[in-house]
């Protein structure tokens, strides 16, 4: 019997206003495409085939008065950093990272601030890495080769995510230009291990409800950090484990307390998807298929222990992308039937398809503050693609793609026809400034591996992505992650004043746990600027350990990441990547 579940069992219904499909004729043309009015709400998708999306033809309502500059809780502000000392560091609070002004595309002229206009202004979530702690199909025993190969803080990954969509809502206008925020998009990795169970949380977290980050036995945690083992921290045990002996401390009563319920208030704001290969993937890595490591993921045993000699093959077969349908880790676990442990099977720890992925954004249970489908349509869903465009604003289109590769590997790269889809699409909106959003960096797209389902058709690495997008003058921005670290980059473009940024922004699942806000400004005089400004969770930056509620927990996890590994510094980016103003020619 397959392992591979749908999220939901009833065929859903969706707002017929917000599927705006295409037709899936490949003779259609792009200048004789049909105008449709989307609201700010609506998206359209794109199925297999289509050239283009129509040419929006849009009547904007009249933004609202534009509110102060709301810097409160940005990083403009404080950030959270160690204090000093050795071993395990507590957090404090810090000063905020000043605005860097950046002129690698154009020069920033001056009286812009009194000439701005806002075109656009929206949150970037990326890299959440929802994580069931529990699951048996999980790398921790790869930590016997590498120190960050697991996290102790993985078991809080769901109040650390609800405590970031706290400080979304919170953020009462942008920090630059006082305008009100537009939506939140996630460029992928919202879930860590493709599992039903993860899924569930994700969309829960960001449409708002209660949920239990707990599987396997309902009644009590099951899982490597009460295991005994001493290669990872055991928090409830006196035991002089790995981290205990680097200062980590003993908190009784952390693992009940972090298999609780969790209340997510929801983004009270329109949030669009994106997918990433932790979303698309087993691990993120392996191609789905494997009959063997379906059971698994939903059986009663699970592996914690590894030598390091062991370990460090399994990692460089995944590294060295050597294994991208998981045959060496199939053989492995094989081989150590008699040293796993006995756990509760979990049918809901199944693997996800990309159409249980489709499903459940479409599920209204999950439609929070909207739209139905969070970007994606049941055209997606009939054509079996997840990229789609959506209108930011009046004059402002946003793309959302699919870089990851179904064939295997956390590397990604783009199928051909989805990139004659994003050129037409490009060509059909020159009107419109366009930002695309991808899960992959440019650098990162670099697995051509052929995708199972389409065989004889190409894929296509950053490189090529990046000179697309340079010879389309209306593409200001790539919005991405996949890299757990802040990094912008300038690209000049082929076309005549084509140039936009690469704007990547670290994860939330290390230190230091960041989302961005992104705004577009008109400043009146032949440019345009970019304004980036980092965030933090609303969870405190210093920890109390006795405290174990929700917030407290999420305080915590911010802690635990920063003394996880030590390149926080190098994760969070330079200054000219973090708060930024980014110069750019008006198309």
């Amino acid at each position: 019997m397959s392992r591979t579940r749908s999220v939901t069992s009833s065929v859903l219904g969706v707002d017929r206003r917000t599927v705006l499909a295409a037709t899936a004729t490949a003779a259609v043309s792009v200048s004789a495409g049909v105008g449709y009015a989307l609201r700010p709400t609506d998206s359209q998708a794109a199925p297999a085939n289509t050239p283009a999306v129509p040419a929006r033809e849009a009547a904007v309502a009249p933004a609202a008065a534009p509110l102060a500059p709301y810097t409160k809780g940005t990083t403009l502000a404080s950030v959270a950093a160690a204090r000093a000392g050795s071993g395990y560091r507590r957090l404090g609070s810090a000063a905020g990272w000043q605005r860097v002004v950046r002129a690698d595309l154009a020069a920033p002229k001056p009286g812009r601030a009194g000439r701005r206009t806002t075109l656009a202004a929206f949150v970037q979530l990326t890299d959440l890495h929802l994580i069931d702690s529990q699951h048996p199909l999980r790398l921790e025993y790869l930590r016997a080769a590498s120190d960050i190969s697991w996290r102790p803080h993985e078991a809080l990954t769901v109040q650390g995510a609800v405590s970031l969509i706290e400080r979304v809502n919170s953020l009462r206008a942008a920090p630059v230009t006082g305008a009100p925020l537009d939506f939140v998009v996630t460029t992928g990795d919202n879930t860590d291990n493709n599992a039903h169970t993860e899924l569930d949380w994700y969309l829960t977290v960001m449409s708002g409800g209660r949920i239990t980050p707990n599987s396997g036995d309902p009644r009590h945690y099951e899982g490597v950090q009460n295991s005994g083992v001493p290669l990872y921290w055991q928090p409830d045990s006196t035991s002089r484990d790995a981290y205990k002996q680097r200062g980590f401390p003993h908190l009784d009563g952390f693992l009940a307390a972090a298999i609780r319920e969790v209340n997510s208030p929801g983004l009270t704001l329109p949030w669009y998807s994106t997918v990433g290969n932790h979303d698309a993937m087993p691990l993120g890595c392996y191609a789905h298929g494997d009959s063997y490591l379906a059971e698994y993921a939903v059986g009663g045993r699970k592996l914690m222990e590894l030598t390091a000699a062991e370990a460090t093959r399994l990692q460089q077969s995944i590294s060295q992308d050597k294994d991208p349908r998981g045959t060496v880790i199939r053989d492995l676990l094989k081989s150590k039937t008699r040293a796993m442990r006995t756990v509760t099977p979990d049918e809901r720890r199944a693997p996800y398809t990309p159409a249980d992925h489709l499903r459940a954004h479409l599920d209204p249970a999950y439609r929070g503050a909207g739209p139905v489908g969070h970007g994606y349509t049941s055209a997606n869903l009939a054509a079996g693609t997840q990229y789609y465009t959506f209108p930011i604003a009046e004059k402002v289109l946003g793309v959302s793609l699919d870089t990851t590769d179904p064939g295997g590997h956390y590397n990604g790269s783009i199928g051909t026809a989805q990139l004659k889809w994003l050129d037409a699409t490009l060509r059909a909106h020159q009107d419109m400034y366009a930002i695309v959003f991808s899960h992959h960096t440019s650098e990162s797209m670099s697995n051509t591996r052929p995708d199972p389902a389409h065989p004889g058709e190409r894929r296509h690495t950053g490189a090529e992505l990046t000179a697309l997008l340079g010879r389309h003058r209306n593409v200001v921005a790539w919005v991405n992650g996949h890299i757990h670290r802040n990094d912008i980059t300038p690209h000049r473009g082929s076309a005549a004043g084509g140039a936009f940024w690469e704007v990547s922004t670290a994860s939330h699942v290390e230190f230091p746990q960041l989302a961005r806000v992104i705004e577009l400004v008109d400043n009146k005089d032949g440019t345009l600027s970019l304004h980036t400004t980092l965030v933090e969770s609303a969870a405190p930056h210093r920890t109390d350990f006795a405290d174990l509620s929700q917030t407290g927990l999420a305080a915590l996890y911010r802690e635990l990441s920063a003394n996880a590994r030590f390149d926080g510094a190098r994760l969070g980016g330079e200054p000219k990547d973090r708060n930024t103003e980014l110069v750019l020619k008006r198309k």
